[in-house]
């Protein structure tokens, strides 16, 4: 299929988010709930091989306190990966990035 290049940029533009808002997956193929066994039944349809299985090594390096239940998220009980801690009424050191702005003029 040939494009125009506004046709380009303005389907491409369909998918960037407005400022201030996070893309998140709740549903489809890779949705949390079931991307395991999404996965699993995708690589058995390709036929592909299954995963090599991590070692417990690498496992322990993500967080030494991953099985402590101050380390699960009170909603979904996944784990949490601690970015940063600050006290109350300061302001966190990590501010996120601006956003990237494409300039179609």
């Amino acid at each position: 299929m040939t494009l125009d290049a506004d046709e380009f940029v303005r389907r491409f533009l369909i998918h960037v988010l407005p400022n201030g808002f996070h893309r998140i997956r709740h549903y489809g193929l890779f949705a949390n709930a079931s991307r395991a066994a999404n996965i699993a039944l995708a690589r058995r349809l390709l036929g592909a091989p299954d995963p090599a299985p991590s070692s417990s090594d690498s496992d322990n390096a993500t967080g030494a306190h991953e099985n402590q239940p101050w380390n699960t998220c009170p909603c979904c009980g996944g784990r949490m990966i601690i970015v940063e801690t600050f006290e109350p009424g300061c302001q966190p050191q990590l501010w996120p990035l601006p956003a990237i702005r494409l300039d179609s003029s």
